[in-house]
């Protein structure tokens, strides 16, 4: 929604009430989060956290001047600043506001909720944007002092979040503050500083914790005290109200119930139906039917499943029933002689994707969704390999589906994910230049331009607007080397970034298999750097790709020797350790140098006069996880008679891969002076003399006493002289 109207389509967009399903994951909130210290998660731990935003404060109630039994009940993790509320503010969308609207205001309070229902949560809860408001012409009255302060409607006030309500205390809440200046509402301090000075909000709210002031304890009926701490007050006030029926401790989320039901015809039906009040059939043409969606019914598990009916035409018509109430013969039944009639709303995606985890497990079962005997064998996950994207929704979904079948006792483990870890983005390579609106002229991508600060325009510093154009790679040639539009001449930048059909640079898989095969194309983006890091395609790294496969076609099906002297202990130890750093780098998800020390093998092999058989069909099996097609192909080249799903993983000698010499590095006084190649297991001395020996070291020790000596074996020596 941009502006009110549909992105595509450009049609005005209002929101509408309507009857919807939703899945109690509040309920779960507490249980979510504990849940996240037992997982091998990476920041998602923090995000999820965040997204489910628990926050310890209190409910409100504030009674309305004129309106006897009416009552606005906020929520607020401030409540010490209660003293200080000089507002209140509804969301539009609030149910009291058509109710308590004064006459003269109606008008104009009726338009901003219209205004307000064409933009999405999204505009409106940005901190951004100015805020707008309508008075509602009556008042609230604070309760801890009985004052009588203004009513308002305020688009940044959201009806689903919280109550749709929020006391305005401008002196120490940002946006309160901005409201108030706007709309000239008052402005008073509550809250000193934690040292006891006092703060002037007239300029910037004061919104960090600190001690109640004097105007705070004149200001309140609860039991106040000059210099009480804030967390102090907090509770002095949350008792207070509680003790005057005014008010209690609350526990809030930012999470908020999970809609669940779509006005679509694609999805799962529902398995819920309602009785009918109809005097005949409901399905007649112009009958006078009454659904009784407050007595819902769940469908006999001995009905299950329920399919979707036959529909030719499923298109949306604007209809909030959705295309299930044109399903009229399987939307009304009868049932002992009654009519009923079924839920028309269907299920989200979020219904397979939250559980197909637990039907992989036995996705064969016509009896039940998975065994168990095939959970026990599986569950839980131990890898989850997903994009970040996923942090806050699928993962959280998936999360509280399990539990709650946890709770039902249908599997044995209260978390379905053990250790998660984000693949990073593939980007594509996009070319950008410009064009003036109004006029259609082309500038080179190098033009300097001015983004707004809404985002949405780019300017010349001459005020013209201008629109970004994007051109894939076969539209750019190399001249001066510098990326130039073939067509227009003009230089273009090279941009990296997310793969959009939009920008041209989508790398079609299908095209580079046919050109360079598909173990090609597996192992390039193994190796294109860390898994978790977002990477460039590029074509050039994946023909470097697969010449390293040619390569080890030629090593493992050129020249084969079974002669035992072949095989000598040089051999023998670049084998052994490609075997260990490959193992422990496929257990580490370090793919690029699992594949680096493949290469190093190669190298080595490659040197020979001819690879010794052994030595082949370890690189043919080390090879195998990245590039499966060649590697089972050389394995059988090389005289196996079975696959290589049925060989075993080869395993290293640990005295072949063990180092007698190793490279350490020389410091005198901290400062890096040289190298010297030493016995894994050289002492102390042996490493100093060494390092004295040598001229580049000598030269910053001749005539020096050494004072100390520094020595990490294996890693370092510092020569301290003086």
């Amino acid at each position: 929604v941009i502006d009110g109207k549909s992105e595509r389509g450009n049609y005005p967009v209002e929101k509408l009430k309507i009857r919807q399903w939703s899945l109690r994951i509040t309920e779960y909130a507490d249980k979510l989060l504990e849940g996240l210290a037992a997982l091998d998660w990476p920041e998602t731990k923090v995000k999820q956290a965040h997204w489910i935003g628990r926050s310890e404060g209190a409910n409100v109630d504030f009674e309305i001047d004129g309106h006897p039994g009416k009552k606005i009940t906020v929520f607020t993790t401030r409540v010490d600043t209660l003293p200080g509320a000089t507002y209140v503010v509804l969301a539009p969308e609030h149910a009291l506001v058509g109710e308590i609207v004064a006459p003269a205001q109606r008008e104009a309070a009726m338009a901003y909720v219209q205004a307000s229902s064409k933009k999405t949560d999204m505009d409106r809860s940005n901190l951004e944007r100015d805020k707008t408001g309508v008075s509602l012409g009556t008042f609230a009255v604070n309760p801890v002092n009985g004052e009588k302060i203004p009513i308002w409607i305020g688009d940044y006030v959201i009806g689903s979040y919280g109550t749709g309500a929020v006391m305005a205390v401008p002196a120490h809440d940002e946006r309160d503050h901005a409201f108030a200046r706007t709309y000239g509402l008052p402005i008073i301090d509550v809250v000193a500083r934690a040292d006891g000075t006092d703060v002037s909000s007239a300029v910037d709210a004061f919104t960090d914790d600190g001690a109640v002031n004097a105007a705070a304890v004149s200001r309140s009926k609860a039991p106040l005290t000059v210099g009480m701490t804030s967390e102090d007050a907090r509770r002095a006030i949350t008792g207070w109200l509680a003790a005057e029926g005014k008010g209690e401790a609350k526990v809030t989320y930012k999470l908020r119930d999970w809609v669940f039901s779509r006005q679509r015809y694609w999805g799962e039906p529902i398995p819920i139906y309602f009785p009918v009040e109809c005097d005949g059939d409901p399905r007649a043409p112009g009958a006078d039917v009454t659904v009784r969606y407050d007595q819902p019914i769940a469908v006999e598990d001995s009905e299950l499943p329920l399919l979707l009916p036959d529909l030719e035409d499923f298109a949306p018509t604007g209809d909030p029933m959705g295309p299930l109430a044109r399903a009229i013969d399987w939307r009304f039944f009868q049932k002992d002689g009654k009519w009923f009639a079924r839920e028309t709303n269907t299920m989200p995606q979020w219904a397979g994707s939250c559980w197909y985890y637990l039907r992989y497990l036995d996705p064969k079962n016509a009896d039940v969704a998975w065994s168990a005997e095939a959970y026990d064998a599986w569950m839980p996950v131990d890898l989850y390999m997903g994009g970040g994207e996923h942090a806050v929704l699928h993962l959280l979904y998936a999360r509280f589906w399990h539990k709650v079948l946890y709770d039902l006792g249908h599997v044995k483990h209260p978390e379905p994910f053990t250790k998660l870890v984000h693949q990073g983005l593939i980007l594509g390579t996009s070319y950008r230049y410009y064009e003036v609106e109004a006029t259609g002229a082309t500038l080179a991508g190098t033009t300097k331009v001015v983004r707004s600060e809404d985002g949405q325009e780019l300017r010349l510093a001459s005020g013209e607007v201008v629109l970004e154009r994007w051109v894939s790679e076969d539209e750019i040639e190399i001249a001066n080397n510098r990326p130039v539009h073939k067509k227009l001449g003009i230089d273009v930048v090279m941009v990296a970034e997310k793969m959009s059909k939009s920008r041209g640079n989508v790398v079609n898989p299908d095209d580079v298999v046919a050109r360079y095969g598909a173990d090609s194309l597996r192992l390039y983006e193994m190796f294109m750097g860390p898994l978790e890091q977002v990477k460039p395609w590029q074509t050039s790294g994946i023909e470097g790709v697969s010449r390293f496969l040619d390569r080890v076609w030629n090593v493992c099906n050129g020249a084969i020797t079974d002669d035992p002297a072949a095989y000598d202990a040089e051999t023998k130890k670049a084998v052994h350790k490609a075997i260990k750093k490959v193992s422990e780098d496929i257990d580490a998800l370090r793919f690029n140098t699992a594949i680096s020390a493949m290469m190093i093998l190669v190298k080595q092999l490659g040197a020979l006069d001819a690879t010794p058989r052994e030595a082949a069909k370890t690189l043919a099996l080390l090879v195998s996880p990245f590039a499966p097609h060649i590697g089972e192909e050389l394995w059988q080249r090389l005289g196996s008679a079975t696959t290589l799903a049925e060989a075993a993983w080869p395993t290293f000698d640990a005295e072949l891969v063990r180092e007698s010499l190793v490279e350490i590095g020389v410091q005198v006084n901290g400062k890096a002076r040289g190298a010297v190649l030493l016995a894994v297991d050289a002492t102390q001395d042996q490493a100093r003399e060494l390092a004295l020996s040598e001229p580049k070291i000598k030269a910053f020790t001749d005539g020096k006493q050494i004072k100390k000596v520094i020595y990490v074996p294996g890693k370092i020596l510092n020569l301290i002289v003086g």
